[in-house]
């Protein structure tokens, strides 16, 4: 198939693009720096620098792209932006949604998030409700994530694959990244709060799963799919494995939890095939930093 990948460059991007090649694709990345579309020409795919925000640019990029699938990995988590990842879920997700219409596609591929559900004890299954009205900022994320979801909708085929934590290379839990200097005692590390040894839980996944199951996706049917591993936890659970893994002091243990914390059910994408090759955190922190 033709394939367009928005946001080749990320930590997702950067594994999807190599896996779509050697599966026979043809593939056009898009990246908004010249050092990025470099990037992904060095990989083999064709690229294309285009800025989500500028409907009339990707819409041209998207035309003549003429992809089957549009696989959309549109983030600006790489500087911890949270609120220019809110826009571009938002309004990059319609633009890009737009030009796929215009260019005759009708099938796509999303990121999307599995801790955006709806507080609750049990890991979430995809038919859980959302967090919609939650209390900022939880709710400007949420409010991301529906729009998100719902504006790929439009197209008839768009799987949205709600991803948990990613760790692995290139994410803020790999060696050198910003959670290793939240762990470390940087104060100024960005989500510094979300490290807390509590109760609260959480599900991961390794990049390269998410990668892999991204190319597993596009024969997949409309609709969402937790990404997650095998093991939702709570924080005073893996909290002491990763800084082990980083080879710094665990955190005290301590009581309480975040409210909205809540883990995720991968049982609907194991039932399509998919299997995380790291099946948990508790090994995955360490291969890491092997």
């Amino acid at each position: 198939m033709r394939i367009l990948v928005a946001g080749a460059t990320g930590a997702v991007g950067r594994l999807l693009v190599p896996l779509l090649l050697d599966a026979g694709h043809h593939v056009t990345g898009t990246s908004r720096t010249l050092a990025g579309t470099e990037r992904i020409s060095r990989q083999g795919a064709s690229a294309a620098e285009a800025d989500a925000s500028d409907r009339d640019g990707l819409r041209k990029v998207v035309l003549d792209a003429a992809p089957d699938v549009v696989i959309h990995q549109l983030t600006a988590l790489s500087n911890a932006d949270g609120e220019a990842t809110d826009r571009l879920r938002q309004e990059g997700t319609r633009n890009l949604v737009d030009a796929a219409r215009s260019a005759g596609v009708t099938r796509i591929v999303a990121q999307s998030l599995a801790w955006a559900y709806v507080p609750g004890g049990d890991p979430a299954e995809e038919n859980t409700p959302l967090d919609i009205g939650a209390a900022p900022p939880r709710g400007a994320m949420v409010d991301g994530v529906r729009a998100l979801e719902e504006t790929a909708a439009e197209l008839d085929t768009a799987v949205l694959l709600r991803f948990g934590i990613m760790y692995g290379p290139g994410t803020w839990y790999a060696p050198g990244g910003s959670v290793a200097a939240a762990l470390a005692g940087d104060p100024t590390a960005p989500f510094l709060g979300y490290l807390e040894p509590d109760l609260s839980v959480t599900s991961f996944v390794h990049v390269a799963d998410v990668a892999r199951a991204t190319v597993a996706a596009l024969d997949w049917p409309t609709g969402p799919v937790n990404i997650v591993d095998d093991e939702p936890a709570q924080g005073r659970e893996w909290v002491p494995v990763l800084a082990a893994a980083h080879g710094l002091p665990a955190p005290q243990a301590r009581p309480g939890r975040l409210s909205w914390a809540r883990g995720a059910s991968n049982r609907l994408a194991r039932s399509r095939g998919w299997r995380p090759e790291h099946a948990t955190w508790r090994s995955g922190f360490a291969a890491q930093t092997a």
